[in-house]
C-alpha cells in the first residue's frame, strides 16, 4: 500500500496513488513561474500573478527585477518572506535573463479590502494571464524565426510555454523546488524585427503590423534575420536572396539532369555499336568459317564421287562431253568405286627414267644431279579437283615404294588405291589408334567429303601400313627474303647419303634407290623426286605437282631444258613461311610400329633449325 507525501493519505493501491496525485493534486495545484510559491489552484496564481508580478521589468545586467524587491522598506500590502536566491540557469541567447524570486504569501492570508484594491489598481486585472502550465512535460520554445515566418503568411503569433520546476512530489522544503538548479526558464513573445517583448500573441501580431508592416510589405529589404539553404546549408539574411539561390540549385539539377541523359544516350548509341560491330564481326567469321569448310572440304557437299558426277553432268550441259560418253564414265567410276582401285586415267609413268636420259645428253651447267627411284605421276581428276592433291601424293610415294625391291615383299598385296579408298584407309588408321588429335579434327570421318590432308595423315597411314618413315619440320624461313636453304641441304644430303657415296659422286648423274619425299606447304602439297646441283652451287628441286597435267610432255624425245620448267624449283620460288616433309626410310617391326602408334597420341616433327 502507498501513502501520499503531499495529503498524507494512505492505505492505496499503486493505481490508486496515480490516479490521486492526477485529479488531488497535478489538475489542481500550480506554481508560480517568477517565485517559488506552489500548491495554488489556478484562479489563486492568476490573481498572484496580477498582483506581485504586474510590473516585472528587466535591468541592465540582464536579470528581471521583481518591484517588491525595490520596495521591501516600504509598507507594502502584502508580506515578503526571506529570498530565496538561486543560480542562473542558461537558457537559448535571445530569452537569457536571472531571475530574482521571493516567496509570497498565500492568498488565504491577504484581507478581502487588500485583494479588491489590488484588483482595481492592476491595469491587467481585466485581461488575466490565461496559460495552461503542464508541469510533467516541458514546452517547445518557438525561435524567431517561425516567428517572422507566421508573420509572412498571415498566422497568430503564438505565446511560448513556460518550462516550470515540478516539486510535488517530496515537497517538504516550504514550496521550494527539490531539483538542484532552480532556475526557471521564461520565454516572453519577441517582436522578430525590433526585438520588443509583447504581453500575448495578438498584441505582438498588431505591433508588427503597425510599426513593421514595410518589412512585411517588401521583405527583400532584410529582416536582421538568417536563412539557412536546404540543399547547401549555405545562410541568407533574407528570403528573397535565398529563393534566387535556391532556384540556382534548381536550375542546375536541371542541368545535370540533361547532363545524364545526354550521357545515358551516349552509353546506349556506344552500346548499339559495340553490339553491331560484334554482329558484323561475328557474321565475317562465320563467313571466313564456312569458306575455310569449303576449302579444305568439310561443308558437307559430298565426296569423289558426287564431284564427279557433278562435273560430267555439268561437261554435257556445256556440249564438252556427249552422253554416250558420259555414260561411259560413269560405269568406269561406279567400277573403280566398288574396287577400291584407281582406274590409272590420270597416272603418267617412265618420267624419271626420261630424266635421266636427258641428262646424259645435256646439262653442262649442272654438277650433280640426285634422282629417286622411279616414281609415277598422278594428276587430279574430276573428282578430286581442288583438294585432292594429297591422296595424288600419297599415290606417287606408294607407286614408287611398290617398284623397290625392298619394300615390294611387303607392299605386294597393295595396289594403288583410289581416292575413296585411302580415305578408308586413313579412317581405318585413326580407329587402330594413330593420330587422335588428327582424328577429332576431322570427326573420324573422311569418307563422303572433300577434306584436305596434310603430312600427319600421310604419316600415319605409312605407319600403320608399317612403313618406317619421319616429319620434318622448317618452321620458318633460314635465309633471306623469307627463304628456306636448310630445306636444300637437307634435301641433298638424304639424296646424296647411302652405300659408296664417293663413289657414285664421281658420276654426275646419281639415280639413288630411294623413293620419293612427301612435300607439304599451306594449300598444296606436292613430291619431290629429286635435286639438282650446278656449277655455280646454287641448288634446284625437281618436283611433281599432282596439278600439273601435262606432264606426258616430259616422255618426248626431244626434251629441253624449257620442258624442264615445269618442274624445277629454285631457292627464291619456295618462300612459304613453313614447309613439313615426311621421308621414307624402311620397315618397321610390329614392336616398333606399336611404339609409334602409342606416340602418335602426341605427334611431333623434328623441327629444323
Amino acid at each position: 500500500m502507498f501513502t501520499c507525501d503531499i495529503c498524507g493519505q494512505s492505505g492505496l493501491s499503486e493505481p490508486d496513488m496515480k490516479m490521486h496525485i492526477l485529479i488531488v493534486h497535478e489538475e489542481n495545484e500550480y506554481s508560480c513561474p517568477i517565485c517559488n510559491l506552489s500548491g495554488i489552484s489556478y484562479d489563486e496564481l492568476m490573481f498572484h500573478i496580477e498582483i506581485s508580478h504586474s510590473e516585472v521589468k528587466p535591468v541592465d545586467d540582464g536579470r528581471i527585477i521583481c518591484p517588491i524587491d525595490e520596495e521591501k522598506d516600504s509598507n507594502a500590502s502584502l508580506q515578503t518572506s526571506s529570498l530565496a536566491q538561486s543560480k542562473p540557469k542558461k537558457v537559448p541567447a535571445h530569452t537569457q535573463f536571472e531571475v530574482n524570486r521571493m516567496e509570497e504569501s498565500k492568498p488565504e492570508e491577504l484581507k478581502p479590502e487588500e485583494v479588491q484594491m489590488s484588483c482595481s489598481a492592476s491595469p491587467n486585472c481585466e485581461r488575466p494571464f490565461r496559460q495552461n502550465v503542464n508541469r510533467k512535460s516541458e514546452s517547445k520554445i518557438l525561435i524567431q524565426s517561425e516567428a517572422v515566418h507566421g508573420l509572412l503568411s498571415g498566422t497568430v503569433w503564438r505565446q511560448p510555454e513556460q518550462k516550470l520546476c515540478d516539486n510535488h512530489k517530496g515537497s517538504k522544503h516550504n514550496g521550494l523546488c527539490s531539483s538542484s538548479e532552480e532556475s526557471v526558464k521564461f520565454d516572453a513573445p519577441e517582436c522578430p524585427f525590433c526585438g520588443q517583448i509583447g504581453n500575448s500573441g495578438e498584441d505582438l501580431n498588431e505591433h508588427v503590423k503597425t510599426k513593421h508592416a514595410e518589412m512585411l510589405e517588401s521583405p527583400q529589404k532584410g529582416d536582421g534575420k538568417q536563412y539557412p539553404c536546404p540543399m547547401c546549408k549555405l545562410v541568407f539574411a533574407n528570403c528573397q536572396i535565398l529563393q534566387e539561390h535556391v532556384d540556382l540549385h534548381l536550375a542546375e539539377s536541371k542541368d545535370e539532369e540533361c547532363v545524364l541523359a545526354d550521357r545515358q544516350f551516349a552509353q546506349r548509341l556506344q552500346e548499339e555499336e559495340e553490339r553491331q560491330r560484334k554482329a558484323f564481326e561475328m557474321k565475317r567469321e562465320r563467313e571466313e568459317f564456312q569458306k575455310l569448310q569449303q576449302q579444305y572440304g568439310l561443308d558437307n557437299r559430298g565426296g569423289y564421287k558426287q564431284q564427279a558426277m557433278h562435273n560430267m553432268e555439268r561437261a554435257v550441259a556445256r556440249g564438252q562431253m556427249n552422253p554416250a560418253e558420259y555414260h561411259r564414265r560413269r560405269a568406269e567410276v561406279m567400277e573403280t568405286l566398288a574396287l577400291g582401285e584407281d582406274d590409272g586415267r590420270t597416272r603418267t609413268s617412265g618420267i624419271i627414267r626420261a630424266l635421266n636420259e636427258y641428262y646424259q645428253r645435256n646439262g653442262t651447267e649442272i654438277r650433280h644431279v640426285f634422282l629417286c627411284a622411279e616414281t609415277d605421276h598422278y594428276h587430279a581428276s574430276v573428282g578430286d579437283k581442288g583438294w585432292g592433291c594429297g591422296y595424288r601424293n600419297f599415290q606417287m610415294l606408294l607407286s614408287s615404294l611398290m617398284k623397290m625391291e625392298e619394300y615390294k615383299r611387303d607392299l605386294q598385296d597393295v595396289v594403288i588405291p583410289c581416292i575413296p579408298k585411302l580415305q578408308a584407309m586413313i579412317e581405318e588408321a585413326w580407329k587402330d589408334g594413330f593420330d587422335p588429335q588428327g582424328a577429332a579434327q576431322f570427326k573420324n570421318k573422311l569418307r563422303g567429303t572433300r577434306a584436305w590432308i596434310g603430312a600427319t595423315e600421310v604419316y600415319s597411314l605409312l605407319t600403320f601400313l608399317r612403313i618406317k618413315c619421319q616429319i620434318v619440320d622448317f618452321h620458318h624461313p633460314t635465309g633471306p627474303s623469307d627463304t628456306h636453304p636448310r630445306l636444300f641441304e637437307w634435301l641433298k644430303q638424304f639424296y646424296s647419303s647411302g652405300k659408296d657415296p664417293g663413289l657414285r659422286l664421281q658420276s654426275r648423274i646419281i639415280w639413288t634407290n630411294k623413293p620419293p619425299i612427301y612435300l607439304q606447304h599451306h594449300g598444296h602439297s606436292r613430291t619431290i623426286i629429286g635435286i639438282e646441283e650446278r656449277n655455280n652451287g646454287t641448288l634446284c628441286l625437281l618436283i611433281f605437282d599432282p596439278g600439273n597435267q601435262e606432264m606426258q610432255k616430259l616422255l618426248r624425245r626431244d626434251l629441253t631444258g624449257v620442258n624442264l620448267k615445269m618442274i624445277r624449283r629454285f631457292i627464291g620460288s619456295m618462300k612459304h613461311k613453313q614447309y613439313q616433309i615426311v621421308a621414307v626410310n624402311g620397315f618397321l617391326s610390329a614392336e616398333e610400329k606399336n611404339a609409334r602408334k602409342h606416340a602418335s597420341a602426341v605427334l611431333t616433327a623434328e623441327k629444323v633449325p
